[in-house]
């Protein structure tokens, strides 16, 4: 059965889900498709909704509006089946600290009647060493590597990967970015949920950006970052900006927004970020605009439009204020 479901296009088909909590509602009609084969990630702020969204796919909740499909199956109606062909490694995954790490993976794998071979997988996972070790002896890195390879036991078709680097550090964020590379190359259906913008863009072929239990926008992060106004920022500090009469500091801003080429002024806590099409132009007018205007500029950058810019262009914040 699994081979005759394996021809449906889109591997998951989310429809207007809803989940409340009493007065407050989570996720607000949430619809998005996930393509065979692809990384798909859901990017946002915490409480964005994207756990709460991912558990109703996955069948941990029920929806109280819409519906999930996952390869065709209903994931109310569906369930049993839905489980044999999903893997999933939570945001806090609970793993038995005085089994080894051998010995919860094969306790993982007797759940389900089909599993893959466990020593590749933990050669896989880049636990081959550790395998005779308990499971309490582990970093955090190989920890969330060991949850990963427990969400592949049963050799899913669709992998969830819940907020996977979240407290690691950069070297373990890597390690875990390329193993979800490799399952991509696999074949895997991937979908990620991050709050990582640096690793949305990397790993995810499409991203489904949401905030305040909706979708805002889903597109690839090169086309959402296409879709500003401006694809290069300057940024740069105004000195005692906040101490300036409100008269000055309002002219200021008037002349900030008339630079040449520049389409847009964000003033943020740690200075200005000026969004232009044109960098050379606007840096030029930026440097002898601020001189003619006796005003000094610190902490001058530039850099190209990133998916932090898309959110603040769309919701007024960033991901990090949210």
């Amino acid at each position: 059965m699994r081979r005759e479901r394996d021809k449906v296009e889109h591997v998951i088909e989310a429809e207007g889900l809803v989940k409340r909590y009493g007065a407050f509602t989570a996720v607000n009609g949430v619809s998005f498709q996930v393509r065979r084969g692809e990384v798909f990630g859901l990017l946002g702020p915490n409480g964005a909704g994207k756990t709460t969204t991912m558990e109703m796919i996955e069948g941990l909740r029920r929806p109280d509006g819409g519906r999930a499909l996952v390869n065709g199956f209903d994931t109310v109606s569906q369930l049993e089946k839905v489980k044999a062909i999903i893997g999933v490694q939570l945001q806090s995954t609970s793993l038995f600290d005085l089994l080894t790490v051998r010995e919860i993976a094969e306790m993982y794998a007797s759940f389900y009647k089909e599993s893959v071979p466990i020593e590749p997988l933990l050669e896989s996972m880049i636990l081959t060493e550790k395998a005779s070790g308990r499971v309490k002896h582990l970093s955090g890195g190989q920890k969330q590597r060991l949850a990963v390879a427990l969400a592949l036991v049963n050799d899913p078709l669709v992998v969830f990967l819940d907020e996977p680097t979240t407290g690691l550090d950069p070297q373990a964020r890597r390690t875990l970015w390329d193993i979800v590379l490799r399952l991509k190359e696999q074949g895997k259906t991937i979908v990620l949920s991050t709050h990582y913008m640096d690793e949305a863009h990397i790993l995810c072929d499409r991203i489904c950006l949401m905030d305040q239990g909706r979708v805002i926008a889903l597109d690839t992060p090169a086309d959402l970052i296409r879709g500003l106004s401006a694809d290069k920022t300057i940024e740069f500090r105004v000195p005692d900006f906040a101490a300036m009469p409100g008269e000055r500091q309002e002219r200021t801003r008037g002349w900030l927004r008339g630079i040449d080429a520049a389409t847009s002024v964000e003033e943020r806590q740690e200075g200005f970020v000026l969004y232009t099409g044109d960098l050379q132009a606007s840096l030029t007018a930026l440097v002898s605009g601020a001189e003619a205007h006796g005003l000094q500029l610190e902490g001058l950058s530039t850099r190209t439009a990133t998916l932090e810019d898309v959110f603040i262009q769309m919701t007024g914040r960033s991901l990090r204020e949210s």
